[in-house]
């Protein structure tokens, strides 16, 4: 349903990507999960090798749900962009910008 405003709506977003300087804010999502249906967003830099995101960020909130085995995790994708993470990539070169979506899913 829209909205009408009464008024002008106009001023700059509190999470516009200028704001987090060399941080960028990620959106996880683990699909087919019915536990953690919706995605998570962590802050994190650009530069933060894929391994340590992984591990440091994906690992510990998916554990959230005790099925979750990190080594299942896989059909990586950043968007609707299909990727294969390697530990040495950065968060840059996986595609994903600021805001973005990375998705995974686990063998069930």
């Amino acid at each position: 349903m829209a909205v009408k405003a009464l008024y002008d709506y106009d001023y700059p977003s509190a999470d516009r990507a200028e704001n987090f300087g060399d941080d960028m804010l990620v959106n996880v999502m683990w699909k087919g999960n019915m536990t953690l249906c919706s995605p998570a967003c962590f802050r994190a830099p650009r530069g933060m090798p894929w391994a340590d995101f992984k591990a440091q960020m994906i690992d510990t909130w998916a554990a959230t749900d005790p099925d979750y085995d990190p080594a299942a995790a896989g059909d990586w994708h950043v968007d609707d962009d299909a990727f294969t993470p390697t530990d040495g990539m950065t968060l840059a070169h996986t595609g994903v910008e600021h805001k973005g979506l990375i998705t995974f899913r686990t063998a069930t």
